[in-house]
């Protein structure tokens, strides 16, 4: 056992997570598959019925695949396709309505039917799924997980992930809020309302873009000052049939509506709200949409949901400050434009789980954790360019709006649209790990195995997995004395037969592969890397 484990008897958690939102709620699920006792405060009594991100992209879907979570999302996706599929038929109908009102009943169709298959946006450039090449290399072996995630919203996410971790045994306290700590070199003693404390190795900031475990640990948080004011709602309007669907450009900004009843988005470039916090009203919404829309006609009548939001985007210089670490939100905020922001959480918590976990059973040194920093952060700072980027193409300025024409144009083509949809997806994601592999450092392809399995099957239970492809008892012999926290499966992959050997780390990427030739020192290197205790 490391020396900073000799005191976790004194402890009343391994691990607390300050934020139950789905990237609180899943990095506590995966602490639980590694071991350690956590505990999730959550200021919140309920869950946030909040409208926030829409669904997921391919990365953030087969995380949670990789957990045998496709069930959950598959049901959650069928529900709210039908919503959609229901929203855009009605106004299909209203379109052809008013195309008779203005050319007689008799006139030939020329608005269409069906919408056009979505392959995600740019900056509100809509991308045609006809146009995407699904057969490039980046998208093979994904698995079932593909486009799985796509319509599941952020509230029904956290409702699976939420029943999860009370599956695992994590400890939620909601209506309960971290009001400071203090930490040392052993561990940290966190404050709660109401004069609680509790002990801990280890405190995990998941609370948010305002995050007080950030501001009170004095993380640095550089970036670039928000030039918009943003809202997304679920109303109740009339007037609603004169506004475009899905997303629009205007002189002013751009507005959204849909893709079902009622949903809208604003963006105007006015610089960022006097005060994000203030309750927003129907009249501050209808105000915003009128003038973005120029359609003085629609009204709003009622709010279900609303939100503001601006494209302030900043990053943690670090993840780490001692025994404090930060995930999601409070280690980077960027606006929400190409829904990146809860798949790029997903990912922290995904790789920083299984290793706080490892250090938290004596397992790992501390050190380990310096890899969270050194491989989340770049995909962090990638993720913040994407959002600034697509914020130039739409600003109403006219060089803007040339440069938009410009990125419309190459939008579509297929070279365009399947590069977009790639950078969009999180396909690309990788880690500089070493090895001269091509496999070594990517999210590792769902192969189909022998046996009928999937590689994501084996993964369920967040162990490492070394497969033994070529039945080598020399490989197998290499993993012993890991006890549980390699499991080692010998099948064949019929589709891969270059393929003799895979190790994947916990959080589903390669961390060495070989194809026939002798590479077991390299193996021996990735084991003692990730996997053996100081």
């Amino acid at each position: 056992m490391n020396a900073s484990m000799r005191t976790a008897h004194k402890n009343d958690y391994d691990v607390v997570v300050a934020g139950g939102g789905p990237v609180g709620l899943f990095l506590a699920c995966e602490l639980r598959l590694g071991g350690a006792k956590v505990l999730v405060v959550e200021r919140l009594a309920e869950v946030d019925e909040t409208i926030k991100a829409g669904g997921m992209n391919t990365a953030g879907a087969v995380t949670l695949y990789r957990r045998g979570l496709l069930p959950d999302l598959t049901a959650a996706w069928e529900r709210n396709r039908w919503r959609m599929r229901a929203f855009l038929g009605d106004r299909e109908r209203d379109q052809d309505r008013e195309q008779d009102r203005k050319q007689g009943a008799d006139a030939p169709r020329t608005l269409p039917r069906t919408p056009p298959k979505f392959a995600g946006h740019f900056a509100g450039i809509m991308m045609r799924g006809d146009l995407f090449d699904d057969s490039d290399p980046a998208f093979a072996d994904i698995g079932p997980a593909d486009g799985v995630g796509l319509g599941v919203p952020q509230v029904e996410l956290e409702r699976i992930l939420g029943a999860r971790a009370e599956r695992l045994g994590v400890e939620i306290r909601r209506g309960v809020e971290l009001t400071g700590f203090d930490a040392d070199d052993d561990g940290v003693v966190v404050h709660l309302d109401g004069d609680a404390t509790v002990r801990t190795g280890w405190l995990v900031g998941c609370d948010g873009g305002r995050s007080t475990v950030r501001k009170l640990a004095g993380f640095d948080f550089p970036g670039t000052e928000p030039e918009i004011t943003g809202y997304q709602a679920v109303v109740e309007m009339s007037g609603g049939e004169r506004l475009g669907v899905g997303w629009n450009t205007t002189d002013v900004g751009t507005y959204v509506n849909g893709p079902f009843p009622g949903r809208i988005l604003t963006v105007e470039f006015d610089g960022p709200p006097a005060d994000r916090s203030a309750p927003i009203t129907a009249e501050e919404l209808q105000a915003a949409l009128r003038r973005v829309s120029g359609v003085d006609e629609v009204t709003i009548h009622e709010v279900h949901s609303s939100t503001r939001f601006t494209d302030n985007a900043r990053q943690a210089s670090g993840y780490r400050k001692g025994r404090v670490l930060l995930a999601g939100d409070a280690a980077h905020v960027h606006s929400p434009f190409g829904g990146q922001g809860l798949n790029l959480g997903l990912g922290d918590a995904m790789n920083l789980g299984w290793k706080l976990a490892a250090v938290v059973r004596g397992l790992a040194p501390g050190t380990l954790l310096d890899s969270y920093t050194a491989e989340r952060h770049p995909i962090g700072a990638w993720v913040l360019d994407w959002t600034r980027a697509q914020i130039a193409v739409m600003r109403p300025d006219r060089h803007a709006r040339a440069l938009r024409r410009v990125v419309a144009d190459l939008a579509l083509t297929t070279t365009g649209t399947t590069y977009l949809v790639k950078q969009i997806s999180g396909v690309w994601q990788h880690y500089d790990l070493p090895g001269e592999h091509p496999l070594t450092g990517q999210s590792a392809p769902d192969l189909e195995l022998a046996d009928g399995t999937r590689l994501g099957d084996h993964l369920h239970d967040g162990r490492a997995l070394l497969l033994d492809l070529a039945d080598d008892p020399k490989l197998r012999a290499r993993a012993e004395g890991y006890g549980d926290r390699v499991e080692v499966v010998t099948v064949g992959c019929p589709g891969r037969p270059e393929l003799t050997g895979l190790l994947v780390r916990p959080d589903g990427f390669v961390a060495w592969a070989a194809d026939g030739s002798d590479q077991g020192d390299d193996l021996d290197d990735a084991l003692t890397r990730w996997f053996v205790a100081a």
